[in-house]
């Protein structure tokens, strides 16, 4: 006789706790020793489950009001037309491209992202990797260590950056503080966004190829969406110049990487400073090999006090939704 299939043990009628789907258990909360808040609501963890994922969610179906998820795992239509309840999902990423955001739309979903939380520490990072292509930092150092400065001598010239115009692709939380930082620095900002902003006086175009043109480097801070998808393509990057900068704190997805790779290969672009690759964690060998290029593993935002933040967040979000109240960082589906 067959063994009978596994059964997840129903837990509703037993646990008052409003009950929350987790698709993994988030870094964020383990990275700094955070507790999860069990307090608060039933937490679903497939991950201690002998049930196969799906055959999880399906015995929880009628009970998850929220689920919590993270860039790793994507909350796609068909995971959300599992969840009949559902009426929440809480990231806890900046980015928004792993969320079905217009099945949520069709089914009156609310979404909560992590807010303003990481935007100071991306835009360090944007800085910082900037600062490093220009003034070549990290080429430097390995230098040293080699051991090339006695054997070869001074190393080559790097660049200043105060009156340096860079644009700025994607004015948004983060995009501000990146500006911000490098005004600070003597830079020229100017700036591409989905729409102009009256209330910031930097120059807008709405044209990421004129932005290029009219710039010694492009950060990109927008988002993943099917726009942005390849927006910076090789006529952007041709436009940018052979001594122009690109740096990624975004999604990788935006540049076209294989074209980015090929230019930076043969010097038709000066340098690049990437937190974020197309196909992580695999990164383009060549990008490797060349000393214009410093490279971060998708890490801006991995500080123990945005970890924290974040994780106070979430649970002020799971709380207000539990309570009636308006959610604190509510993303519009408009």
């Amino acid at each position: 006789m067959a063994p009978p299939p596994l059964q997840e043990n129903p837990v509703g009628a037993l646990n008052p706790l409003p009950q929350v789907l987790l698709l993994r258990h988030p870094a964020q909360f383990a990275l700094i020793n955070k507790p999860l808040p069990d307090h608060l609501c039933h937490l679903l963890k497939p991950w201690e489950s002998p049930l196969p994922f799906d055959q999880f969610v399906l015995a929880h179906a009628q009970s998850a009001r929220a689920l919590l998820a993270s860039g790793g795992m994507p909350v796609t239509a068909d995971l959300i037309r599992m969840l009949p309840e559902l009426r929440l999902v809480v990231t806890t990423s900046a980015g928004l491209n792993h969320i079905d955001l217009a099945e949520c739309r069709r089914r009156g979903i609310a979404v909560a992202d992590s807010g303003g939380v990481y935007s100071e520490d991306v835009a360090d990072v944007a800085v910082g990797l900037l600062l490093d292509v220009w003034r070549r930092v990290s080429a430097a150092d390995r230098y040293v260590r080699a051991g090339r400065w006695a054997r070869d001598g001074d190393f080559p010239l790097g660049f200043k950056i105060g009156g340096k115009r860079v644009g700025i692709v994607g004015l948004g939380r983060i995009g501000m503080e990146v500006a911000k930082r490098l005004e600070a620095l003597g830079c020229i900002i100017s700036y591409n966004s989905r729409k102009e902003r009256p209330s910031v006086s930097y120059p807008f175009y709405s044209n990421v190829r004129d932005l290029a043109s009219n710039s010694n480097a492009l950060v990109i801070c927008c988002g993943l969406t099917d726009e942005t998808l390849h927006m910076i393509n090789k006529e952007v990057m041709l436009a940018l110049g052979k001594d122009g900068v690109i740096v990624n704190i975004g999604r990788g997805a935006i540049i076209d990487e294989r074209e980015m790779v090929q230019l930076l290969v043969r010097g038709e672009l000066g340098g690049a400073g990437m937190d974020v690759f197309e196909n992580e964690p695999n990164v383009p060998k060549e990008l490797i090999e060349l000393d214009n290029v410093v490279m971060t593993p998708h890490n801006s935002v991995f500080t123990p006090e945005s970890f924290s933040d974040l994780c106070e967040l979430v649970v002020g979000n799971l709380e207000a939704f539990f309570s009636n109240r308006p959610l604190l960082s509510p993303v519009s589906l408009e």
